[in-house]
């Protein structure tokens, strides 16, 4: 996936955002910024993408996300729970139309048989919509990584556009 959508899939969105005229914001913690890195490679992308905070630690998904400190306890940061939480904070925090969050075990370590590595969550929030994706990803590090915002980007795209692909 990556050779074939490696330089569209963010134009793609970016081009369905403008055309919406929707604007949205990341929080990251698995892919330490790496989905809104890939958004502003966009030329223009300013006029939908209005930031985006990395919540790499527990402490910051709580003190900036405003992560409820329970969420964490009964769940974990990697959970189904807190992906939403993400997704709907970062959009209330940042004003904007579409919250994306991906929490998740990149790898090599971190991971046990619960939460194995390579169990990513991504959360989609809109208007009064919360959507929660779950993904078990089997490439290295680098890979889950990637193949996470480009489920993100692919996600996102195909919730607002009503499309399964790019035609």
């Amino acid at each position: 996936m990556r050779e074939i959508l490696k330089e569209n899939l963010e134009l793609i969105l970016g081009e369905e955002l403008a055309r919406r005229n929707l604007t949205i914001a990341v929080a990251e913690s698995c892919t330490g910024g790496l989905l809104g890195s890939r958004i502003t490679d966009v030329p223009g992308s300013s006029a939908y993408f209005m930031g985006g905070i990395i919540a790499y630690s527990n402490e910051v998904k709580v003190k900036q996300l405003q992560v409820e400190r329970d969420t964490l306890a009964k769940y974990g940061a990697v959970s189904e729970e807190t992906a939403r939480e993400m997704a709907v904070n970062i959009k209330k925090l940042l004003n904007t139309d579409l919250g994306i969050a991906i929490t998740g075990i990149a790898g090599p370590d971190g991971g046990s048989k619960e939460k194995p590595v390579g169990l990513v969550y991504i959360g989609l929030a809109f208007q009064e919509d919360v959507e929660v994706y779950r993904l078990e990803l089997k490439g290295d590090r680098e890979e889950n990584k990637w193949q996470s915002t480009e489920y993100a980007l692919y996600f996102t795209y195909k919730y607002i556009s009503g499309k399964e692909d790019f035609a």
